[in-house]
């Protein structure tokens, strides 16, 4: 015996606002049987001495240890500026004044 009935897919269809024909009708309804049927046998697998998880496999976190190394001098970081100004990168102006 099928989970969903056609007169089911139609009420929810109806509810949804779907227009939908006779041959969608019967076609959702066996897909969402399928889909139910789906779900009932997970259900069925699911036990209560198997902990809930979000990966099968042990994650943990790769990183690298913090070096320090010295950063670059104003000079080198403006460099290849097309424009500088006041020893900053000078870019085309976007807003007025008073913005």
């Amino acid at each position: 015996m099928p989970a969903i009935s056609r007169d089911e897919v139609a009420h929810l269809a109806r509810l949804s606002r779907l227009a939908l024909s006779d041959a969608e009708l019967d076609e959702f309804a066996g897909q969402l049987d399928s889909i139910l049927n789906h779900v009932k046998v997970v259900t069925e697998v699911a036990a209560d001495d198997v902990p809930p998880m979000a990966n099968p496999n042990a994650v943990t976190n790769v990183t690298r240890p913090d070096v320090i190394v010295p950063g670059l001098t104003p000079e080198q970081a403006l460099s290849g500026a097309p424009a500088v100004e006041q020893d900053r990168f000078a870019v085309p102006q976007i807003l007025g004044e008073g913005e």
